[in-house]
């Protein structure tokens, strides 16, 4: 199960009953050695290879698949480049609007929380990583 972060939260609550626009941004998924929380406080992946992975190819509504039942996986495989620093354990993943900074959409906990050795590439395979909202 994954939870909206509170950024997104307000933001649906002032698109969807006060008619605010939003349009969102880039799809991004980032990986955390803490529970990033509702106000992504958590820690993410600090690593001098680590980048947030793009989800979509050509737009953003391409990353995920379209939504059934309130949920969506991702639509292609998503492949972190290998950790060079120092041993990480990655326990949450999450997903941002953008590659830096921005704002934490969605995130959930690993059901396998992966330790990762330098040179340890993390990939997830097409329909693993699930947004579900009820």
């Amino acid at each position: 199960m994954s939870a909206f972060s509170d950024y997104l939260e307000n933001t649906l609550i002032n698109a969807t009953l006060r008619g605010a626009n939003y349009t969102g941004g880039g799809v991004y998924v980032a990986l955390f050695t803490a529970d990033p929380t509702d106000a992504g406080t958590g820690a993410e992946l600090n690593d001098s290879a680590y980048v947030r992975q793009r989800a979509h190819t050509s737009t953003p509504s391409d990353g995920f698949t379209v939504p059934a039942n309130g949920s969506s996986s991702n639509a292609r495989n998503m492949v972190f480049p290998a950790i060079v620093d120092a041993q990480k354990t990655i326990t949450h993943w999450g997903v941002f609007d953008a590659q830096n900074a921005g704002n934490l959409l969605y995130h959930a906990p690993m059901q396998n929380p992966k330790t990762l050795d330098p040179t340890d590439v993390l990939s997830f395979p097409i329909g693993s990583l699930i947004v579900t909202l009820s």
